[in-house]
């Protein structure tokens, strides 16, 4: 069991309103999201694109409910734009993230995504890296990742994720291997590997020293295997369900808690599982995951 003096848990807002697709829960408000994400048992939560982008007014949303801000997702493009443009946008973000009292920016690399393409299928499209890409993102996020600890106090963890240059098993070793383990650590999502064909206990046990945020998300096998055979894209898979809540799919967690719990994991666990809000009630779902999760991790 995780030990609740160091393992929070939390949850995405993605569940209640989609960023990349603003059809899937336009009409719910932040202070619906937030409100069933407090009543559902959760203290932590990423950031929305509904949130006040001013910290004291979001603070005190979160302050009423309960909540803090754990994580907050970055697009960077270390390979494609000026890394002085990259770090602009960067230093905008911690310092946002600062003000909330975050420990932890959630990087993941855009240049040439095609996650968020609704014509490109997932499956076999997505860009390769060069050797000189790689070491464009490597350094870049080493430099980053320096900037984020020693200026601002918080980590900086990559998110492997489908569709982006940082997806598979062999792409996440050698961005560990090529970056800086005192500024750049995992984090770790059980879904995206899952979905991409990893073992995500396999890769738990690989970079159990490097991870410091973790995702709960579950996959529902006969959804991604569909949006394979049928060459769909990323988003076709959220919107017909591809990805659901801990308990809800085909992975066992009991072993990434006992596993977590064993290496004296300390921080955010978080459940980000993407579906059509109107198919896949927020709250019901965040309910579901709780009590899973209470049960599997004793959290």
């Amino acid at each position: 069991m995780l030990d609740k003096n160091k393992v929070k848990l939390g949850i995405a807002p993605i569940a209640w309103t989609n960023d990349d697709m603003p059809d899937l829960g336009a009409e719910n408000t932040f202070e619906q999201c937030v409100s069933e994400m407090a009543l559902a048992g959760y203290t932590g939560t990423e950031v929305g694109s509904k949130y006040p982008k001013d910290p004291a007014v979001l603070k005190k949303a979160l302050d009423l409910r309960g909540l803090v801000v754990c994580n907050q997702w970055f697009s960077s493009f270390l390979i494609t734009r000026p890394y002085e443009e990259v770090e602009k946008e960067c230093r905008s973000a911690l310092a946002f993230l600062k003000a909330m009292g975050s420990k932890i920016i959630g990087f993941s690399e855009q240049s040439y995504s095609v996650q968020g393409q609704t014509d490109t299928p997932i499956f076999g499209h997505k860009y390769v890296m060069n050797d000189a890409e790689w070491k464009l993102l490597c350094d870049g996020l080493n430099k980053l990742g320096k900037i984020a600890k020693e200026e601002y106090g918080i980590s900086l963890t990559y998110h492997h994720h489908m569709g982006t240059v940082v997806q598979d098993a062999a792409e996440t070793e050698r961005l560990m291997e090529g970056t800086d383990p005192e500024y750049v650590s995992l984090l770790y999502d059980t879904g995206h590997f899952s979905y991409s064909g990893v073992d995500p206990l396999e890769m738990l046990d690989k970079y159990i020293g490097r991870i410091r945020h973790v995702h709960l998300k579950d996959i529902r096998p006969d959804v991604v295997a569909k949006v394979k055979a049928e060459d769909l894209s990323f988003l076709d898979g959220v919107r017909m369900g591809a990805f659901t809540v801990p308990g809800d799919g085909c992975i066992d967690f009991g072993p990434v808690f006992d596993k977590l719990a064993a290496a004296g994991y300390e921080g955010y666990v978080l459940v980000e599982a993407e579906q059509d809000p109107a198919k896949a009630n927020p709250l019901e779902y965040a309910i579901k995951a709780r009590k899973y999760i209470a049960e599997k991790a004793g959290l």
